[in-house]
Parts: C-alpha cells; sequence; structure tokens
C-alpha cells in the first residue's frame, strides 16, 4: 500500500495555470481602469446638445400633433415631403394640357390631383393618368414630368353623341350607344334626345331621321323608341309624331312636307299619326274636339220651318 501510494504524481503549476491567473489579473486591472476614467469622458462630444435638440423637437411634434398644428400645416402648405422639394426648387411651375374640348383645365387638374402644393420630385405621374383614365369623359391620357418644374398632359376626350333618358335617369352616350357619364349639367343639352329602353343603342338611326326633316329638325324636342320598332317624335309645342316601323325617313319628309303647305304645328293638335302610307290621322286637344263637336252639330241641326 505504502509504495503504490508513493508513486502517485503530484500536480504541479503548468502553463494553463499560470495563463489563467494572468487572465484574472488583466480582467481585474481593467474593471479598476474602466471604473476611474468619468462617464463624461467615455461619452461622445456633445451628445448633450444633440439629445436636448431631440427632445425639443419631441416635444414640440407631440404638442403639435396633440393640438391638431400638424393637420392644420398639412392643409396649408401640403404634406412635408412636397413642401421640402419646392423648397429646394422642385415644384409644379407649369402644367401644359392639350386635347380637351368639353373638359375645362380646372376639371383635368382636379382629376390629375395637381394643385399649388403638389411637387414636382413626388408627383407620381402614373396615379395622374390612372386617375384620369377613371374620369368618364377621358378615353386616353399620357401624363410626363420635365424636370425642373412642368408637367405635359395630352388627353383624348370620349365624344358626347347624345342624351339617353330611361326609367327618370339622363346620361350622357357615345356614338355607340355607350354611357359615358351621367347628366348632371347643362353644359350638353344641346345633344339630341332619346327616350326608351334600347334608345342609346339606336341614336344614329334617330339623328338620321332629323337630318330627313329639313327645318322642322329645330322644333323636334325628343324621339321615343316603342318596343324596340319605331319611333315617336316629340315636338317642342307637346305634339307627338307616330312613325311607322319601315321607312320612317320617308315619314318624316312627309311631315315636313305638311308642315310647309299646311302649318300643322300651329293646329290644336295632340298627336299625328303617319304610320300608315295612304293617310294621316290627326288627334285634336279636347278644346279643339269640343269646338269641333259643336261645329258638326249646329251644321246637322234641323232648320225651323220658314227658315232658308
Amino acid at each position: 500500500m505504502a509504495n503504490t501510494a508513493s508513486r502517485l504524481p503530484v500536480p504541479v503549476p503548468g502553463p494553463q495555470l499560470l495563463v489563467g491567473e494572468r487572465s484574472r489579473r488583466w480582467f481585474r486591472g481593467s474593471r479598476r481602469s474602466a471604473i476611474a476614467v468619468p462617464l463624461a469622458q467615455r461619452l461622445p462630444r456633445r451628445i448633450g446638445t444633440f439629445l436636448a435638440l431631440s427632445f425639443l423637437a419631441l416635444s414640440i411634434g407631440s404638442g403639435a400633433v396633440l393640438g391638431g398644428q400638424i393637420e392644420t400645416l398639412r392643409a396649408t402648405y401640403g404634406e412635408p415631403k412636397h413642401v421640402l422639394a419646392r423648397l429646394v426648387g422642385l415644384g409644379i411651375d407649369r402644367v401644359t394640357i392639350s386635347g380637351i374640348a368639353e373638359l375645362s383645365e380646372i376639371e383635368v387638374l382636379v382629376a390629375a390631383g395637381i394643385d399649388s402644393k403638389t411637387s414636382l420630385a413626388f408627383f407620381d405621374a402614373d396615379e395622374a393618368r390612372r386617375r384620369l383614365e377613371a374620369t368618364p369623359l377621358i378615353r386616353e391620357a399620357t401624363v410626363r414630368k420635365l424636370y425642373p418644374g412642368e408637367v405635359s398632359i395630352t388627353i383624348v376626350e370620349r365624344e358626347p353623341y347624345a342624351l339617353w333618358q330611361v326609367k327618370g335617369d339622363l346620361f350622357l352616350i357615345a356614338a355607340d350607344g355607350t354611357v359615358i357619364d351621367k347628366m348632371d349639367d347643362g353644359r350638353f343639352a344641346r345633344l339630341p334626345l332619346v327616350v326608351g329602353d334600347d334608345a342609346n343603342k339606336r341614336a344614329k338611326d334617330y339623328i338620321a331621321l332629323l337630318a330627313q326633316a329639313g327645318p322642322l329638325a329645330s322644333r323636334v324636342r325628343a324621339g321615343s323608341l316603342v318596343a324596340g320598332r319605331r319611333w315617336n317624335l316629340k315636338l317642342d309645342n307637346g305634339m307627338d309624331v307616330r312613325l311607322p316601323e319601315i321607312d320612317p325617313a320617308v315619314a318624316v319628309k312627309r311631315l315636313a312636307g305638311l308642315e310647309s303647305d299646311m302649318h300643322l304645328l300651329d293646329k290644336d293638335l295632340l298627336a299625328i299619326d303617319l304610320r300608315q302610307p295612304d293617310r294621316v290621322v290627326m288627334r285634336l286637344t279636347e278644346e279643339a274636339a269640343a269646338a269641333r263637336a259643336e261645329q258638326l252639330k249646329s251644321k246637322n241641326k234641323p232648320k225651323k220651318g220658314g227658315e232658308v
């Protein structure tokens, strides 16, 4: 036993223990040296000024938001990014618009989203084009930014062709019958008016009939499509003219001739029926019908004896 114990190795400090001891001594020295340096010397220079200004800006910004000043400034001068861009000379100084006929320049600017608070740098030309083409009267639009301060807008309008009244609503339509927009102003009151279901698709036929009416066309106020087959004309004196389904243009010419020869539109008539090619049927007003009946009654009354 004793001999075995005497042969056990005795631990001797080696290089690893020495390195560990040196590391602990360096760490303790480093802690002491770090603690010994004042905090003010270890912070970046002017950090206090930066923090003070940041706190001031945050306070002012918070106060402006809470007090509603930001919204007021935005409404007055626009978005901050637009304000900055205008300050460096990237505002919109000029807008050129071409291709307008029915639209006004103000309507185009509003549709494109351009006003005095918009800057060229942050103006979205693609979005403006989409907004313009969403306007019913505009079929196609091109928008370009021309630095340093110009926007160029070119549009192609849909041409208003006629007005269409159906179920109490009035619409502006194109030549092919496509609805452009709901009629909400008097700008297009001069256009021909068609009335009834599917009358918008037959507007060209109606306008062709007006071309056959000669001077009488100016007294036609509307054309009503009846059962999708034939037209009734409404005149400015309230009179209705019923046209045939076949050869309505011939009937219109016939009406123009009767007006020229007999001045029918000055008579007490409610309606003129031209649906039969060999006759004209006229409907009198109630007053005219009563007067006519009284006239016939007097004419057919038996004469007293001795009267010649």
